[in-house]
């Protein structure tokens, strides 16, 4: 049994192309009577109709795709993303998140991307069961109800309120949750067109001395740090 989304878009072209560099391939394709295409990767299937007016930024459209190593899967559409737009958009329409354990889906380590038709595709891993993220202090509670404001709910202008609010608070955190919480409030930054406080951010970043052994555990943040940088 085989199930296809059908989600919408305002141009099937538009929708070819950046599935295309995400790996996938077309498998259906009719421009009248009524646009459509069907793109698949591997087991994802994913259907889309065009909608004459449609505005991507009014799409309600949303699925759920598992994957056996989200790590794998973020890093091909990274790839992906580079060749086609020079760089992994954060901002406007489309976009994609990094994988980060979200508190409500239990702890599982899923991103978003969000297609030039405004849908979004939510990617989790396989997993019967997982562990809820370790609470850690007030600053890391702080960054995992952002990170379920923006990256799930969609609201980042919200998320960047509660961080903003918990960075100025919070004086007495740990290094790693500083620079988590930083890094992750530079990126909403960016996805919020607001380069003036990015640069903020990132300087209050450079800020914060950290040991060697926890610039290992923050390898992969630090690492998207300065690809925003570039940005």
């Amino acid at each position: 049994m085989t199930v296809v989304p059908l989600l919408p878009c305002a141009s099937i072209e538009d929708m070819l192309a950046f599935y295309t560099a995400l790996g996938f391939e077309p498998t259906y394709r009719q421009s009248k009577p009524n646009p459509y295409l069907a793109m698949r990767r591997g087991d994802i299937n994913l259907g889309f109709f065009g909608m004459p007016g449609f505005n991507p930024a009014d799409s309600y459209g949303s699925c759920i795709i598992t994957a056996p190593d989200t790590a794998e899967l973020h890093h091909a559409f990274t790839d992906g993303l580079r060749s086609l737009y020079g760089k992994v958009p954060l901002a406007g329409i489309p976009r994609m998140t990094r994988p980060r354990p979200r508190r409500n889906a239990e702890g599982l380590a899923g991103f978003s991307v969000v297609d030039p038709g405004g849908n979004w595709l939510r990617i989790y891993p396989e997993a019967a069961e997982a562990d809820p993220p370790p609470l850690g202090g007030k600053l890391a509670q702080a960054l995992d109800n952002a990170v379920v404001l923006a990256d799930s709910r969609g609201d980042p202008a919200q998320a960047a309120k509660i961080l903003d609010g918990a960075l100025s608070r919070i004086t007495d955190a740990p290094a790693v949750e500083r620079v988590e919480a930083l890094a992750y409030r530079a990126e909403l930054a960016f996805t919020l067109e607001d380069p003036e406080r990015a640069a903020a951010v990132l300087a209050e970043l450079d800020g914060v001395r950290l040991e060697a052994p926890d610039r290992e555990l923050l390898a992969d943040t630090l690492a998207t740090v300065e690809e925003l940088r570039g940005s």
